[in-house]
């Protein structure tokens, strides 16, 4: 889908900010707030915008942590779908939060999210290394998060690095 200038800068304003009140958009793009209300339902519609979503620090929370396990997995295709339908089988595991095909030494990056690493653990030697293309996986658990989607976790200007004289 191709998309005027306008849609464009629709766009890219509520991915940075989806709470943005539409009539400070509206003066942004230079249109009525009935006319960018009409822009964003049909942006909604044709599923250009997918989703509004939050982003959360958990860490933040107690007892809400939870692990974050990012895994490659190797699978061999199958003729005439490619790797389609097992990635279809992967992400609607409940656990998953995001699917991708990737380039590189590994076919899928599958993101899920478990309470505990013996949980993600049981997800991959249970769920998806039993999947018949399945070849062979590697688990990344990740310990930090510093930015996520574009947002900067815990910025802290104060320079700690200690100073070393010759």
């Amino acid at each position: 889908m191709k998309l005027t200038e306008i849609e464009l800068e629709i766009v890219e304003v509520l991915e940075k900010n989806a709470r943005i009140p539409v009539e400070d958009l509206a003066k942004m793009v230079n249109l009525s707030v009935q006319e960018t209300e009409m822009l964003i339902k049909k942006l909604e519609e044709s599923n250009v915008i997918v989703q509004y979503s939050s982003i959360v620090d958990w860490s933040k929370i107690a007892g809400q942590e939870g692990v974050t396990a990012m895994i490659d997995v190797k699978v061999t295709p199958k003729r005439g779908v490619g790797f389609d339908e097992i990635a279809e089988r992967i992400y609607r595991f409940k656990e998953v939060k995001a699917l991708y095909l990737m380039s590189g030494a590994y076919d899928l990056s599958v993101v899920i999210e478990g309470k505990t690493m013996n949980e993600v653990a049981n997800f991959v030697s249970q769920k998806l290394s039993t999947l018949d293309s399945v070849i062979s996986t590697t688990t990344h658990f990740i310990l930090k998060k510093y930015k996520h989607d574009g947002t900067i976790f815990e910025q802290n200007d104060d320079d700690k690095r200690i100073v070393v004289a010759p």
